[in-house]
Parts: C-alpha cells; sequence; structure tokens
C-alpha cells in the first residue's frame, strides 16, 4: 500500500542548528536565541503530534536523549525506512553526527511492536563516502516499486543501486536544482507521490530529458501532477507526505507555510485526492532545514500482534 496510518517521531532533547548538514542544505538558518528556538521547535512538535492524532493517525513517539547530541534527530526518517514484507532498511549517512541517531532506542522500539522479517543495512556504505538518506533522498512510489531521486551529494547512485537490488524497485534518477542552480540535497523537497496525487517542482529539472521521463513516469502510474514553482519550493510545498486515517481516507500532511503557498485552483487538486492536515513547524522548518514529511518515518511493517 502507498500510504500508511503509523508513522514514529522523534521528540527532540536537544534540537539545534546542525552545522554538520548546513554545508548543503541551504534551507538551514542559525537562530538567534538558540535556547529560545529549542523551546519553541518542542512546543511545535507536541502540536504536530497531537493534530495527528486527531486526525486518528497512530503516532509512535520515541523521546530523545541530550547525549550523544544529535541536533537533527527530529528528522528520523533519513536513517531508517520500513517496508510491507518486513523489511528495515538502515541507511548511510553523510553528516557524522546523524549516524549516531542509529543507537537511541528506535529500533528496539520498531523490533518490540513490529515482525521485521529482514534488516538490510546499506549503513557500511558510509566508509566509502557513499550516501543515501533514506526517504529523504528517495521519494517511494511503494505501490509500483519506483523510487524517485535526483543526484546530490547526499544521494549516490551506487547506493541507490544496491537498495533498488535489494528491495526489487526501478529508479527514475534526476538531476535538480534550486533557482541558484545549486543541487537540491533531498528529493523529498521537490516531490511526493501520493496514491493518485503526486507534487513535484518541475522547474528545478534543468535537463529536458529527465524532466520529461519524471512527468510520463508519473503519468503512466496514474498520477495527477501537481506542478511547483521555485517560490513554492522554497516554502517547503515539496515536503508533504500523504498518509491515510483510521478508516483509510487520505491525509496530506504539509506545513503551514507549504499550505500558504498554493494557489486556490492548487489547493482544490489537493482536496479532491485528500484532506489537507497543515501544521504549524515554522522554527522546525527554518533551523533544522526539513519540513513535515522529514519529522515523519512511516511505519509499513506488520505488526506483532
Amino acid at each position: 500500500m502507498q500510504t500508511t496510518n503509523t508513522v514514529l517521531m522523534i521528540r527532540p532533547a536537544r534540537f539545534a542548528f546542525n552545522p554538520d548538514t548546513a554545508a548543503n542544505n541551504r534551507f538551514q538558518q542559525a537562530p538567534l536565541d538558540p535556547q529560545a528556538a529549542s523551546a519553541k521547535a518542542l512546543e511545535e512538535f507536541d502540536g504536530y503530534v497531537d493534530s495527528l492524532r486527531q486526525h486518528g493517525v497512530e503516532v509512535l513517539v520515541v523521546q530523545d536523549t541530550p547525549e550523544p547530541h544529535t541536533p537533527d534527530s527530529i528528522f528520523p526518517n533519513n536513517w531508517w525506512s520500513s517496508h510491507s514484507d518486513g523489511s528495515l532498511v538502515l541507511y548511510p549517512m553523510q553528516g557524522e553526527n546523524r549516524r549516531l541517531e542509529r543507537g537511541k532506542g528506535v529500533l528496539q522500539v520498531l523490533e518490540e511492536r513490529f515482525a521485521i522479517q529482514r534488516t538490510v543495512d546499506l549503513s557500511p556504505l558510509e566508509q566509502h563516502n557513499l550516501f543515501l538518506e533514506g526517504t529523504g533522498s528517495m521519494v517511494l512510489d511503494r505501490e509500483h516499486r519506483i523510487s524517485y531521486a535526483c543526484h546530490s551529494g547526499r544521494t549516490h547512485e551506487q547506493a541507490l543501486r544496491q537498495f533498488a537490488e535489494q528491495l526489487d524497485y526501478q529508479l527514475c534518477l534526476f538531476h535538480a536544482v534550486d533557482r541558484q542552480q545549486a543541487p537540491i540535497y533531498h528529493s523529498n523537497v521537490m516531490m511526493n507521490v501520493g496514491r493518485q496525487l503526486a507534487v513535484a517542482c518541475l522547474d528545478a529539472l534543468p535537463h529536458a530529458d529527465e524532466r520529461q521521463a519524471l512527468e510520463r513516469s508519473l503519468r503512466d502510474t496514474g498520477k495527477e501532477l501537481l506542478a511547483l514553482g521555485f517560490d513554492q519550493l522554497e516554502r517547503f510545498a515539496g515536503n508533504m507526505l500523504e498518509v491515510h486515517d483510521r478508516d483509510g481516507q487520505p491525509l496530506l500532511v504539509m506545513s503551514r507555510s507549504a499550505w500558504g503557498s498554493l494557489d486556490a485552483g492548487q489547493r482544490r487538486q489537493v482536496e479532491r485526492h485528500s484532506r489537507p492536515l497543515v501544521v504549524n513547524i515554522d522554527h522546525i522548518e527554518r533551523i533544522g532545514g526539513g519540513s513535515a514529511r522529514c519529522m515523519l518515518a512511516e511505519v509499513h511493517l506488520p505488526s506483532r500482534h
């Protein structure tokens, strides 16, 4: 199934600007008052969890620990993904302090609650400076087994091909740049794929053949395309995630910055396919350089019970 009703989120202990990742994440901005910003981010996180639960989404919250300091732990989808056949995949991370997130109890929570049939560990690729940062680097069409990914310093083709071989996915690879022509660091800031609706910033693809191939793949798999411009990309409109409520009804989760960037026609397009679930995460977006989708690690594993 393309979407899930269960997500895992990490409640931050010391959320902060991460210099390890700022070199190629142009969305990050250092706060003037780090302590106040951290407290505000915690407030936004708790509000996000409450909103998801009120809309019938099951949220597993794991509390981060102050030590070792992992300022980006609030974005857990980058270092692991789960799949309906019981596969758990661990990914090679570029940021060294992000690798520490693996040892903070998330895997134990998953093992207790879900039936993990196998673990595919790609993290040793870090020793060869080959990176693939989970469902940040890849936008997965789980139903049609297609991995959409843009080349970047955090998304290497050799690692992608190992993922595709192990999980039986096809690859749709392309180059994507921001309006300053810098490579986009994660595919999930410029596109997402739901059951029937796909959102993508086609303006970010400089090569016409790759742009046409992306459009064709989305069309051939039955997706209606909502096309974004750079202004909307910069307000995290690409960083949405479709989930479903306990009754199976689709919800499209996004930040209020993302929703505010859409015009009336685009909002109607969203509403034809899903119910928008809009959350305020202004501080998290600005300091962490990630948005609503980055904070959600989808759980597709079968339950132990």
